[in-house]
Parts: structure tokens; sequence; C-alpha cells
């Protein structure tokens, strides 16, 4: 098992899956994040996603590619970027990054 003792208290909540789409990590906001669902450590993505959510997530691992967007959840405002991992060299899985943001959160363009 790789080591995401980096994550672990990071004040966004990281999910990690496999090439399979198997979670295989949460760090402790996520499993805050997802509690009433229970553990989802070793559940699938596929299984808890709509079909449109399903081939993002096939398009990621097929093409080692990345996601993001913002949703608001919960009267909460949040990025999403997800994004695949490799190892050697080989895509190994997605990692999925949610971040809570302020709902007028300042747009800058730096030149």
């Amino acid at each position: 098992m790789e080591n995401y003792e980096w994550a672990k208290e990071m004040n966004c909540a990281v999910t990690v899956c496999d090439a399979e789409g198997t979670i295989i990590y949460m760090n402790d906001k996520s499993r805050e994040t997802y509690k009433k669902e229970g553990d989802l450590i070793g559940k699938n993505l596929y299984a808890c996603h709509s079909e449109r959510s399903r081939e993002i997530i096939r398009h990621l691992l097929a093409t080692g590619g990345s996601n993001s967007y913002t949703i608001e959840k919960q009267g909460l405002h949040k990025v999403i970027y997800q994004t695949a991992w490799k190892k050697d060299g080989k895509v190994a899985g997605i990692v999925e990054i949610s971040m809570v943001t302020p709902a007028d959160m300042p747009h800058y363009v730096r030149g």
C-alpha cells in the first residue's frame, strides 16, 4: 500500500481509488464528509455514482487526465479536483481533493 501519511490531517478531503475504482484511502476529512455512508474503504466508486460520473471516472483512468469543478452542497461551496495518479508511469488510480471555499471567494487574473 502507498504511504498517504502526508494527507491524513489535511484540511481538505482526500480520497484515493485504484485503477479499478476501488477506494483504497480516505483521509480524516474525507471520512468525516462521508461518515453517513459508513466505511467506504474497499467500496467501488462506480456503485455510488451516476452514469455521467462513471464515464468521467473511466475517462480519467483511461487517459491519466484531470477533472475539476465547483459545487454547492448543504450550504457549503467546494472546489473538487480529480486527477489520475501513476505508479511506474502507469495510471494506478484517481485522487480526489475536495476543498471548502468561501461563497465569495476572490478570483484574480495575474499577468
